[in-house]
């Protein structure tokens, strides 16, 4: 069974050499297999809407904002966040709620920005899901108006499970290169904003802002682009605002 999302995977088939291939006694064919993993991952998908539906109704309860961070490792989502937890502090009561495989080293990083921070160790699971968070929205974000959910850095996974989040954010860095909305589009066409960070580096690359952007609107054209560094402050303004 796959660790990260619950799918079964079967041993193959193999040979032994000498022709005598076989397979453990399986007598599933490959679209049975295929059909029992689709079936199954319907299953986990189906009940983790169910939840996100109710996470989503607690938060319209009680007049919380939740925004859904999702990019690769070391796109920049925990020193965005830091950035923006110093610049809304006394202004909107916020809280974060954060996802890794390991270590609570993002939550240390955040505390002390005037905001509520809890860390959700995955161990092993390549994405926050909508129990996760559910169990914390009571504890994290009653006092809360904005809350971030800063999701295990995955391209894939995160975009396929809804957390019952208000919208989601994708942070593509410039150096990873302005093709990964094609490479990705399963999140670069569900977010409904996307900020470009480490701006800052550009003049150092081979980075093209102008392509990267005809991408993303390729794949989401009504998608609302925000170019930034949070080292250095560049953009920053129009983000907060």
């Amino acid at each position: 069974m796959c660790k990260e999302c619950g799918c079964i995977e079967e041993e193959p088939a193999h040979d032994h050499g000498q022709g005598h291939r076989h397979d453990h006694g399986h007598t599933h064919s490959h679209s049975h297999h295929i059909t029992r993993t689709v079936t199954l991952d319907s299953r986990i998908l189906s009940k983790n809407d169910e939840l996100a539906a109710r996470n989503r109704s607690w938060l319209a309860e009680h007049g919380v904002v939740a925004v859904n961070l999702i990019s690769a490792p070391g796109s920049g989502k925990t020193l965005l966040l830091e950035r923006t937890l110093e610049r809304v502090r006394g202004r909107i009561p916020s809280a974060v709620i954060g996802g890794d495989v390991q270590t609570d080293n993002d939550a240390r990083r955040l505390a002390g920005k005037g905001a509520v921070v809890r860390q959700i160790e995955t161990h092993g699971a390549c994405h926050l899901d909508a129990d996760r968070v559910g169990r914390l929205l009571p504890e994290v974000a009653s006092g809360a108006k904005l809350l971030f959910v800063e999701n295990v850095g995955n391209l894939v996974c995160p975009a396929a499970f809804d957390l019952g989040e208000t919208f989601k954010v994708a942070l593509l860095s410039a150096t990873e290169g302005e093709d990964k909305p094609l490479k990705y589009p399963a999140l670069f066409s569900v977010a409904s904003v996307v900020v470009l960070t480490k701006m800052d580096l550009v003049p150092h690359l081979d980075w093209n802002s102008n392509l990267c952007r005809t991408h993303l609107r390729r794949i989401h054209p009504g998608v609302y682009i925000f170019e930034l560094s949070a080292k250095t402050g560049q953009g920053m303004d129009a983000w907060i605002d």
